[in-house]
Order: C-alpha cells, then structure tokens, then sequence
C-alpha cells in the first residue's frame, strides 16, 4: 500500500521530523519559501554521499530538507563527517511514515526510494522526481524547477 498522495499540484503533506541535532522540523514553517524536500534511502552509503555533497553547494532561494530513515544519531554522525550544515531529517519512527505519505517508501526494502520534491511558497507541490535507488539525482534539475517557479 504505497499509494503516491503527493502529486504535482497537491498541498505538500505537511510533517515533523527531528533534524541531526534533535531540533522538531516543520514542512509547514517554511510557508512563503521554496522547499527542495530530498528522500535519499540511507546515510553513509556511496550514491548517497555524492548526491548530498552535491546539494550543499546547492545555492538556492529555497530551503533544502533531506530525509532518510536512519536515526537522528546516524544522521548527526554522518553531517559532523561530512560538514553538512543542512537539516537531515530522521523518518525513524513510526519508520518511514513522512516516506510512505510521500509515496517513496519502498516496502520490500524498508527505506525511502530517492524521491525529490520541490514545493512552492504556499506548499503546494511544483515538481518532482523518483530516480531508482541505485541512480544519483541531477542538481541542475531541481535549479531548473525552482527556477520555474515565481
């Protein structure tokens, strides 16, 4: 039952998630700015890396989020390695409920697809993607997205 209710054109299922730092992040606290919101399927891992090392160069008029379900402790692991400043938000539990609201969750594996959603300032869906798991996400995309947006 992983039904995609997060359409282009949908309000963007709102969420809470901790970041690394155990700080509560709300989707909808963002209202009245751009959102990149990034579902990678595990810290640490080799498509993973490259693909968030790539997104903190990202410079954009929007507000990066990444989720993945790994614990708020991998995820504070992970960015202290690897100096990321954005938040990582912990789908840990309920495990992978924001995924799963998203359509991304993949069942059989446990952890979220790499699905990319860019939301505009009034949260409404404007663009998005699923790249299978094994595939990196192309930056320039998600500039161009954002770019389309007003």
């Amino acid at each position: 039952m992983n039904e995609r209710s997060a359409e282009v054109g949908a309000l963007a299922p709102d969420f809470e998630l901790q970041d690394q730092h155990g700080t509560p992040v709300m989707l909808s606290s963002f209202r009245g700015r751009k959102v990149v919101l990034v579902f990678y399927p595990l810290a640490f891992s080799g498509v993973c890396h490259g693909e968030l090392s790539a997104l903190r160069a990202f410079d954009a008029d929007a507000q990066l989020l990444t989720v993945s379900v790994d614990s708020m402790f991998t995820h504070r692991a992970w960015a202290d390695q690897e100096g990321y400043a954005f938040p990582l938000l912990s789908d840990f539990w309920p495990h992978g409920q924001v995924a799963r609201a998203y359509g991304v969750f993949d069942e059989t594996k446990g952890f979220a697809k790499r699905g990319t959603f860019v939301i505009d300032g009034e949260g409404v869906i404007r663009w998005s993607v699923v790249n299978p798991i094994g595939q990196a996400r192309d930056v320039a995309d998600y500039i161009k997205a954002l770019a389309d947006i007003s």
